[in-house]
């Protein structure tokens, strides 16, 4: 291996990498694939030869012995105690879990909680081109729409399946945020648009995207906030998790009605959220950072702004 030149010369370049092309064809074997999936259910790694053989149920040695060289170096490891995984050997029993490859299930809409931001009709969730989408059911207005692997269906309730869209859903774009792609781990930058055709519904929306490998997500800026400490504790103080509340029953994480530009040279976003006799007020730069918090009584106009 040798090492890169330059102002970012930490990263190392391979000598001994492997050709994508060549690489997936190692793995494009019935054997080979058996014993990765035997690799991954043993209790415990590293796996000696003749427990993997076993686990495989193939008799002849010499021919294991083959198939098992053919993933050695690139996808397992061989030590003193046995046979383990790599990282890339992992990744592909993964993506065959989450049934990315070979998986292409179709399930009927369904209903999920909340209701609608824009008027207040009921909200469903549809799938299809491991996509999820909630969407209301009465003006068609956007909610979200996200990768979701198949894996992601299977022993789940339509219940389950929604909270754990949720969940992923603030995975996705937390990492976004912090400029990291869900995907690849390439560089994920940001950009704040303000455009009048509305693309998905709003005016004022973020853009991540990747540099590596182009994924792309969007949304409105306020989604930037689920994670946010003084949001979460707003949240809080009226009694409401917002860890686990879904993001689409949440106005201001799906609509830009809450949104005001302030500037966009430098950008100053703000957000305003309300929760019974109160409104927190926050205002964001274009990186989504806090510049500026404000949470104040709505009927008792006299007490004035918190600071926070």
């Amino acid at each position: 291996m040798s090492e890169t030149s330059g102002p970012n010369a930490s990263i190392q370049e391979c000598d001994d990498c492997v050709a994508p092309a060549e690489a997936f064809s190692v793995i494009a074997n019935e054997t080979r694939l058996s014993i990765l999936e035997a690799l991954w259910a043993a209790p415990e790694r590293p796996v000696t030869f003749s427990e993997l053989r076993r686990e495989v149920g193939m008799r002849d040695s010499a021919q294991f012995n083959y198939h098992l060289k053919q993933l050695t170096d690139h996808f397992v490891v061989q030590t003193d105690a046995g046979y383990d995984f790599r990282q890339a050997g992992q990744k592909v029993v993964r993506a065959i879990l989450a049934g990315s490859f070979n998986e292409h299930p179709e399930m009927d809409p369904f209903e999920v909680v909340g209701s609608c931001a824009a008027c207040e009709g009921a909200l469903w969730a549809r799938y299809e081109d491991e996509m999820l989408a909630i969407d209301c059911a009465e003006c068609g207005k956007p909610h979200g729409k996200y990768p979701f692997p198949p894996g992601g269906l299977n022993d789940r309730t339509e219940c389950e399946i929604a909270e754990a869209f949720n969940q992923r859903v603030r995975h996705l774009h937390c990492l976004a945020a912090d400029g990291v792609c869900p995907e690849c781990n390439g560089r994920m930058t940001t950009t704040v648009t303000h455009d009048d055709e509305a693309y998905l519904g709003l005016e004022v929306r973020v853009d991540h995207e990747c540099e590596q490998c182009h994924h792309q997500l969007y949304s409105a800026v306020g989604l930037s906030l689920l994670d946010q400490s003084d949001v979460v504790t707003f949240y809080r103080d009226h009694g409401i998790d917002l860890c686990t509340k879904p993001y689409w029953c949440l106005a201001w994480c799906v609509s830009d009605e809450h949104t005001t530009v302030v500037s966009t040279d430098p950008w100053e976003i703000r957000i305003e959220i309300a929760l019974d006799d109160e409104v927190l007020r926050v205002t964001l730069d274009g990186n989504l950072d806090v510049l500026e918090l404000e949470r104040e009584s709505r009927s008792a106009a006299s007490e004035g702004a918190k600071a926070i």
